[in-house]
C-alpha cells in the first residue's frame, strides 16, 4: 500500500487546506495567544530546568542513598534516553488527540514523577521515576510548540517562539544556580519537589486558558510498526552516544549499536513509504528549509551543549568555584539569551530567518574560538565577553531554527515537527558531548605523559596513568593522599594545563561545527505553512 500523505502548500499566500483548526474561536482568556504562551512557558520551564538542575544534586543523592558513580550517571542517562526516544512519537500523539490534552497529561505526569523522586529512598526508584519524567516531558515539549503554532498567526509566531526560547534558555542556564541554592540550603529532594507547585500552576492555567486546535486532516490511526522502528533506532543511537565515552569509539559494542541504529532507520524509512498514515511522512523532508532547520538544530546543539559541557568543569575544577559561583559566571550567557531571544524573534519576522541564523552561528563560531583561548588564569571579564557573545549567537538560532522546522510543516504535523525540533537538539547535545569528549580524551592521553615527565614528577604505571587521565579530563588534579604540598602543586599545574589544552582543541572543533552550520543556515527560509493562527484575534 503506498503512502497517501502529501505535503502541499496550495492556496493563497502559501496556506494549506489543512491549516484552519477545528477548535472554537478564542473567547476571553480561553485561547488567548499571549496567555497560551504564558501557560506553555510555565510547563516547559520544568522540563528545561530539570536538564541541568539535577546535575548539581547528584553528589548529594549519591551520598544520601549510597549510590556508586555508575548509578548516579543513570540519573541523567535514564531521563535523557526516555526523553529523546519518545519525542517524535509524543508529538504524533498530540497531532492525533490534540495538543491541549497531551500538554496537560505531560504536566501532571512530570510533576507527579518529580514528587515521587523526592520521596524515593533508593537509587533504583530515583532512576525509574527519572524515566517517567523523560516520558512525560516528551509529551509536554512538542505539545507546547503545537499549541503556539496553532494559536499565533505567522506575523506573531516568531515573537512567540522567541519568548518560548527565552524561557528554555534561562531555565537551562539557571538550573545550576537554583540547584546549588536548593541543595546547599535545603536538601536534594527540594530540587524535585519544586516541580510540584510549578506543575500545579501549569495545570490550572492550562485548564482555564488552553484551547484545543485540531487540523481537519489530522491523523486518525497509529503507525505502530513505525513507532517501534523509530523508537528502537533512536534508542540504539542515543545508547551508543551515552556509552561511547566509557566503551571507546573503537569498541565493537559501540559500533554494533551505531550500525544497528542505521539499519533500523533505513527499515523505518522504507516502511514509511508503505503505510497509509505514516508516523513521519518522508515527503516532509522534501522541504529543503525544514530539513536544513533540523540539521541546523543538531549542529547548534553539538557546538553549544558539547562545548559548554567542559566549561562547567573549567570553572569548578580549574578555577575552584562553587556550583553557585560557576552558575553566576554563566549569567552573561543566560542574560544574552533572555534579552536576545525576543529581539531575534522580531528581527526574524522583519528579515526572515536566513540572515539572523547565519549571523547567529557565525557569532557562535567566534565565541567558541574565543573559548579555545581561555587559560588557567583567565579573568572573569574576558570569560564574560565570550559567554555573552555565545548567548547572543544562540538566541536567533534557537528561535529561527524552531520556526523554520515548525513553520514549514503543515498544521496536521505540527506535533511531529515539534518532536523533530526537540529530538534534533537532544541528539545534537549528546553527539556533541560524546564527540568532543573523545577529542578531549585523545588530547589528554597524548599530552599528559609528556607534561607529567617534563614537570619532573614520579613516573606512573599504565594503570595509574589511566586513572590520572580520567581525572584530568574533567579538570581534576589526581593528587594522592599524603602528597607533599610542593608535589601536589606541581600535579595540579600539570593537570590543569593538560585539561586546558584538551578544552582548547574541543572548543576549536565546536567552532568548526558552527562554521558548517553557517552554510546550512543559508538554505533556510520563512515557514510556508506558519499561518494556522490567522484570525484568532486577541493579538
Amino acid at each position: 500500500m503506498t503512502s497517501q500523505t502529501t505535503i502541499d502548500s496550495t492556496g493563497p499566500a502559501g496556506r494549506t487546506p489543512a491549516d484552519p483548526s477545528e477548535g472554537p474561536p478564542a473567547e476571553g482568556l480561553r485561547g488567548h495567544p499571549w496567555f497560551t504562551l504564558l501557560t506553555v512557558a510555565v510547563g516547559v520551564m520544568m522540563v528545561a530546568l530539570d536538564g541541568t538542575i539535577v546535575a548539581i544534586a547528584n553528589p548529594a543523592i549519591a551520598s544520601d542513598l549510597g549510590a556508586t558513580f555508575a548509578e548516579v550517571q543513570w540519573i541523567t542517562n535514564a531521563y535523557f534516553l526516555a526523553l529523546a526516544v519518545s519525542l517524535i512519537t509524543a508529538g504524533k500523539l498530540g497531532d492525533r488527540f490534540g495538543h491541549r490534552q497531551t500538554f496537560l497529561i505531560g504536566v501532571v505526569g512530570f510533576a507527579a514523577a518529580s514528587g515521587a523522586i523526592g520521596l524515593s529512598d533508593s537509587i533504583a526508584l530515583v532512576v525509574v521515576f527519572r524515566v517517567f519524567q523523560g516520558l512525560f516531558g516528551a509529551l509536554l515539549m512538542p505539545a507546547a510548540l503545537g499549541l503556539l503554532r496553532a494559536t499565533f498567526p505567522a506575523e506573531k509566531l516568531n515573537m512567540a517562539i522567541g519568548l518560548w526560547g527565552m524561557v528554555i534558555g534561562a531555565s537551562t542556564a539557571g538550573g545550576p544556580i537554583l540547584g546549588g541554592v536548593l541543595v546547599e540550603h535545603v536538601n536534594w529532594q527540594s530540587v524535585f519537589f519544586i516541580n510540584v507547585p510549578v506543575g500545579a500552576l501549569a495545570l490550572v492555567l492550562g485548564v482555564l486558558i488552553l484551547l484545543d486546535h485540531r487540523a481537519e486532516n489530522a491523523p486518525r490511526s497509529f503507525d505502530l510498526l513505525g513507532i517501534a522502528l523509530l523508537s528502537s533506532a533512536m534508542f540504539c543511537l542515543v545508547w551508543a552516544l551515552i556509552k561511547a565515552p566509557a566503551w571507546g569509539w573503537g569498541d565493537g559494542g559501540t559500533w554494533a549499536f551505531v550500525l544497528g541504529s542505521a539499519a533500523l532507520f533505513a527499515a523505518f524509512a522504507y516502511w514509511e513509504t508503505k503505510v497509509r498514515e505514516p508516523l513521519i511522512p518522508l515527503a516532509l523532508f522534501r522541504s529543503v528549509p525544514l530539513s536544513a532547520g533540523v540539521v541546523l538544530m543538531v549542529l547548534m546543539a553539538v557546538a553549544f551543549l558539547g562545548g559548554l559541557f567542559f566549561v562547567t568543569f573549567y570553572l569548578q575544577n580549574v578555577h575552584g568555584m562553587s556550583p553557585i559561583d560557576a552558575g553566576l559566571h554563566l549569567l552573561p550567557l543566560t542574560g544574552m539569551m533572555i534579552v536576545g531571544s525576543p529581539l531575534a524573534g522580531a528581527l526574524i519576522t522583519k528579515l526572515g530567518p536566513r540572515i539572523p541564523l547565519a549571523g547567529g552561528m557565525a557569532a557562535t563560531a567566534i565565541a567558541m574560538y574565543g573559548m579555545s583561548t581561555l587559560e588557567t588564569d583567565t579573568g572573569s571579564g574576558v570569560m564574560s565577553v565570550w559567554f555573552a557573545l555565545l548567548g547572543l549567537g544562540l538566541a536567533p538560532v534557537m528561535v529561527g531554527a524552531t520556526e523554520v522546522i515548525v513553520g514549514n510543516a503543515p498544521m496536521e504535523l505540527s506535533g511531529v515537527a515539534g518532536g523533530l525540533q526537540q529530538a534534533a537538539m537532544q541528539i545534537g547535545g549528546s553527539l556533541g558531548t560524546a564527540v568532543l569528549g573523545a577529542v578531549m580524551a585523545s588530547k589528554v592521553d597524548s599530552d599528559l605523559p609528556v607534561n607529567w615527565k617534563d614537570a619532573g614528577l614520579p613516573q606512573l604505571t599504565p594503570a595509574q596513568l589511566d586513572q590520572a587521565s580520567e581525572a584530568v579530563q574533567v579538570g581534576a588534579a589526581p593528587v594522592p593522599e599524603g602528597t607533599p604540598a610542593a608535589i601536589a602543586a606541581k600535579i595540579a599545574d600539570v593537570a590543569h594545563d593538560t585539561f586546558i589544552s584538551g578544552m582548547s582543541l574541543a572548543s576549536l572543533v565546536a567552532s568548526g561545527v558552527a562554521v558548517v552550520a553557517v552554510v546550512v543556515a543559508l538554505f533556510t527560509k520563512r515557514g510556508e505553512n506558519a499561518d494556522a493562527g490567522a484570525g484568532l484575534g486577541h493579538i
